[in-house]
């Protein structure tokens, strides 16, 4: 069946520099192919690509994009809160090179390899075995451990079939005390400030995969004061075209509903309202609940009008 994009700008990807299926160029290629204006690479907690491999020489990311016809954003999605899940803030235009991000992306690195290699261990113990190596070589794909992420686990946990999806497997590693390996995640807060003093945006991502009610060490308050929070402490934008029919949602609200709700409550509070796909093309390995580029997005008169967009 043909698949055409709903949004030509997808703010929201990830490659198999973290735990998508496509490498960056494919994703580029299947972006181009689908006619879209402005892609992002936001993988999970890496520092985005410079240079991607093409034809056995290294090119510039951007300037592959633009030969295709699109712009490509180079973003990172850091993982934030150790003690609430899924409070994802999406970076942009930053100077990776800053210190403060390099010194950063070190710590969350070694949390992650520490964790997720604890987690391997501890499902193995319960009787669901799943080894490093297989983590480390997932997909056939070789990777370091610092680019290892958790929906990897989750999507060999379906495959061997301890779980009907990937989905059902994090919430299952989510909701089953003895199988919690909290890693440590930097404050949201902090990110912001880092992510500013480089020179980048910060966009909330998926807000209402953040759990209605937020109990951390240091507070507990609804959703909703809690992004409020994330606002006084800068936050640039949020996410409000999200796929969330396709992830773990697990809320009353229709994607539509939240997309509107999220439009209504915010636009007059931040100064981008975002939107993206969040693919990993999973239709490499599955056909349930796939989500394709430019499924949710902004339209490229939004992007170009929007002025901190359109400076990136």
């Amino acid at each position: 069946m043909d698949y055409k994009p709903n949004y030509l700008c997808d703010l929201h990807s990830h490659t198999t520099r973290s735990d998508g299926n496509d490498t960056p160029k494919e994703f580029l290629d299947t972006a181009a192919a689908l006619g879209m204006k402005v892609v992002a690479i936001t993988d999970h907690d890496v520092l985005p690509p410079e240079k991607i491999e093409v034809g056995g020489l290294m090119v510039d990311v951007e300037r592959y994009a633009q030969k295709k016809g699109m712009k490509v954003l180079k973003g990172i999605e850091f993982s934030c809160e150790t003690e609430v899940e899924d409070v994802h803030l999406v970076a942009f235009g930053c100077d990776y090179s800053s210190p403060e991000i390099l010194a950063m992306n070190r710590i969350i690195v070694q949390s992650k390899i520490d964790s997720y290699r604890r987690l391997t261990e501890l499902l193995t113990e319960k009787g669901f075995p799943i080894s490093w190596e297989e983590v480390l070589n997932y997909n056939d794909i070789p990777r370091k451990p610092e680019d290892v992420q958790k929906k990897i686990i989750f999507n060999l946990m379906a495959e061997k079939g301890y779980t009907e999806t990937w989905s059902d497997a994090k919430l299952m590693i989510r909701n089953t005390p003895e199988y919690s390996v909290k890693r440590e995640k930097p404050d949201p807060l902090t990110i912001i400030d880092i992510v500013h003093r480089a020179g980048g945006i910060v966009i909330l991502a998926h807000p209402y995969l953040i759990d209605e009610r937020v109990k951390t060490k240091a507070l507990e308050c609804s959703r909703a004061e809690y992004i409020d929070r994330l606002i006084k402490g800068g936050l640039d934008g949020i996410e409000a075209s999200y796929t969330y029919d396709k992830t773990t949602y697990n809320g009353a609200l229709t994607k539509e509903e939240i997309i509107e709700q999220v439009r209504r409550d915010y636009t007059d509070k931040v100064a981008i309202i975002s939107g993206g796909s969040d693919y990993h093309a999973d239709y490499k390995k599955s056909s349930k609940k796939v989500r394709n580029i430019g499924e949710c997005g902004i339209t490229p008169e939004y992007f170009y009008s929007n002025e901190l967009l359109s400076r990136l």
